[in-house]
C-alpha cells in the first residue's frame, strides 16, 4: 500500500498550492509533457483524446447551426496583416515572423498564424461577388502560434489548437444574430458537456478583441477563484470589409459591404475542466468527455475466471459506453489510486466473490460512492449513474461559483472582498476606460465581463464615484 499511497501524494494538495497542484496533475495524469521548444507542449494521448471528444461534440454542434469547415494556410503575408491597422496594432507583440525559406531570406516576411482575420478577408474579397453569396459561415480547426511570455500547459502556450469560425454576412443584423447565437453555442456546451457554469456577456472596449466592433465572450470561475475567459465571439461589423474591399451587388444591384464575425474555442477548456473539477487526488473527468468512462478492475484478476468475467462485463457495456479492463498486474490499490488520477467517472470491481454471488461493484469517481449491482443490471445502473454525475457535477460547480460571487457597492467593499474572499466580484461602473484601467492597475482585477442579465446594485461606480452605466463581473483571471 506504500506504492499506492505515493502515486496520490505526489499531487500537492489544491490548498497548499493551487499552481503546484495543477502542474502535477497534468504531468501524473499523463494529459502533458514538456518539449524542448520553450512554452510549447506534447499533449500525450490521455489529453488528445479528451480534446477529441470536445472537437468532435462542439463541431456537430456547428454544423446544427448551417457551419462548414474549410481550411487556409498557417502563414499570413506581412502586407495582409497590415491592413486592418487595430487588428495588427493588438497582435504584433505576440507574433512570430519567417523570414527564410530554406537558405534564402524571403521577400516579405510571412507571419505565423496568430488568429486567421487576414487571411478569411483575402479569401471573402476574392468569392463574394453577389448577395447570392452569402451568408459565408466557415469554420477551420487548427493550431495558432502566440509569442507568450508566461506559459502554462493548456492555459497560454505559445502553440494552441483551436477552432476559429469567420462569417459574413449581408447585414449588420444578421452578423450580430450570428455573434450572439455561436457565444451560446459555445455556453450551451460548457454547461451541458463540460458540466462548467459560465456567466455570458459583452467585454468592455479596452477588452474587446482588436479591430472587433464588439466581443462577447463566456466567462467561467475556476476552484482557486480565479476567472478563465472559455470562449469568445466577435462581431466585426463592416470594419474588416472596407479594409480589403469585400463588397457584394445587393438585389437592388448597388454595392454593399459585408458585415463579419470571428469566434473561437480552444485547448485551454482542458485547463478548465481540470480546475473547476479536480481534486486533491487528481482528475475528475466529466462523463461526456471522458475518454475512458468505465474501467473495469478485475479483482485476484488469477483466479480462474476472473479475467474471463471482466471480459464479458466489457462486452456488455461496450455499445453503449467507453470501457475498458485494467488487466494489468499491478496491485488493486494502484489501480484505483492511478484510475482516480486519471479522473475516470466509474471504477467496476469484479472479483471471485462477486462472481459467486453474480454482482460487481460501482464507485463513483466524484463521490467515491460505492453501489452493489447484479451483473444482470450492470449496464442500467452504469448509464444511470453517468447521467446523474454529469448532472451533480454541474451542480456542485455552479454551487461553488455562486458561493464565491460577491458584491461590493463602494470601494473599500470592493478591495477587502479581493484580498479576503477569492471570485467573482459584481459592482457598478461609470463606463469610462481610465477608471477601469486605474481599477486594474491598483488591483490586478480585470473587468470579465459586462453581463446580458444586468442587475441595478447602486447609482454610482464602486471606483470614481460618478453615475453607474453598467454592472459588471471583475476578478483576477488567468
Amino acid at each position: 500500500m506504500a506504492k499506492d499511497k505515493k502515486l496520490v501524494e505526489q499531487i500537492t494538495s489544491m490548498e497548499e498550492d493551487f499552481a503546484q497542484w495543477y502542474t502535477d496533475v497534468v504531468k501524473k495524469a499523463e494529459l502533458i509533457d514538456y518539449t524542448s521548444v520553450k512554452g510549447c507542449m506534447v499533449i500525450k494521448p490521455a489529453g488528445y483524446a479528451i480534446w477529441e471528444l470536445i472537437q468532435r461534440q462542439l463541431d456537430d454542434r456547428f454544423k446544427e447551426t448551417g457551419v462548414e469547415n474549410v481550411y487556409l494556410p498557417m502563414f499570413i503575408p506581412e502586407s495582409l496583416l497590415q491592413k486592418e491597422k487595430d487588428h495588427v496594432e493588438g497582435f504584433a507583440p505576440e507574433v512570430a515572423w519567417v523570414t527564410h525559406g530554406g537558405l534564402n531570406p524571403l521577400q516579405e516576411r510571412l507571419c505565423v498564424r496568430p488568429t486567421s482575420e487576414t487571411l478569411f478577408c483575402d479569401f471573402y474579397q476574392k468569392n463574394i461577388q453577389s448577395y447570392r453569396d452569402l451568408p459565408k459561415v466557415y469554420n477551420q480547426w487548427c493550431s495558432v502560434v502566440r509569442w507568450e511570455k508566461e506559459t502554462r500547459p493548456f492555459l497560454r502556450s505559445r502553440e494552441f489548437l483551436w477552432q476559429e469560425g469567420h462569417t459574413a454576412h449581408a447585414t449588420a443584423e444578421e452578423a450580430e444574430a450570428r455573434t450572439i447565437q455561436m457565444l451560446n453555442v459555445y455556453a450551451n456546451f460548457c454547461e451541458e458537456v463540460l458540466a462548467m457554469p459560465v456567466i455570458r456577456g459583452r467585454k468592455t472596449d479596452k477588452e474587446k478583441f482588436a479591430g472587433a466592433e464588439a466581443t462577447y465572450t463566456i466567462e467561467a470561475l475556476m476552484h482557486d477563484g480565479k476567472a478563465l475567459q472559455s470562449g469568445t465571439s466577435h462581431n466585426f461589423g463592416d470594419g474588416f470589409a472596407k479594409a480589403f474591399g469585400i463588397q457584394y451587388t445587393d438585389k437592388d444591384n448597388k454595392l454593399q459591404y459585408v458585415h463579419q464575425t470571428s469566434w473561437g474555442m480552444t485547448t485551454r477548456l482542458i485547463g478548465a475542466i481540470i480546475m473547476v473539477h479536480g481534486d486533491d487526488s487528481g482528475l475528475v473527468l466529466p462523463p461526456k468527455v471522458a475518454p475512458t468512462q468505465v474501467m473495469i478492475m478485475p479483482i485476484m484478476q488469477k483466479k480462474e475466471g476472473v479475467l474471463e468475467k471482466a471480459e464479458e462485463l466489457r462486452g456488455m457495456l461496450a455499445g453503449n459506453f467507453r470501457v475498458k479492463v485494467d488487466d494489468s498486474d499491478k496491485s488493486p490499490g494502484f489501480k484505483f489510486a492511478e484510475q482516480e488520477m486519471r479522473g475516470i467517472p466509474l471504477r467496476v470491481e469484479v472479483g471471485p466473490k462477486d462472481i459467486e454471488a453474480g454482482q460487481a461493484v460501482i464507485v463513483r469517481r466524484d463521490t467515491r460512492e460505492k453501489f452493489v449491482v447484479s451483473f444482470e443490471e450492470l449496464a442500467a445502473k452504469v448509464g444511470e449513474l453517468l447521467d446523474l454525475m454529469q448532472k451533480e457535477m454541474f451542480e456542485r460547480a455552479k454551487a461553488h461559483r455562486d458561493s464565491h460571487t460577491y458584491v461590493a457597492t463602494n470601494w473599500d467593499e470592493f478591495t477587502d472582498i479581493l484580498e479576503h474572499k477569492p471570485g467573482f466580484i459584481k459592482a457598478m461602473w461609470c463606463g469610462e476606460e481610465g477608471c477601469e484601467t486605474a481599477i486594474k492597475e491598483e488591483t490586478g482585477a480585470t473587468t470579465r465581463c459586462m453581463p446580458f442579465e444586468q442587475e441595478n446594485l447602486g447609482d454610482v461606480c464602486v471606483h470614481c464615484g460618478k453615475p453607474a452605466k453598467k454592472m459588471v463581473y471583475f476578478g483576477r483571471a488567468y
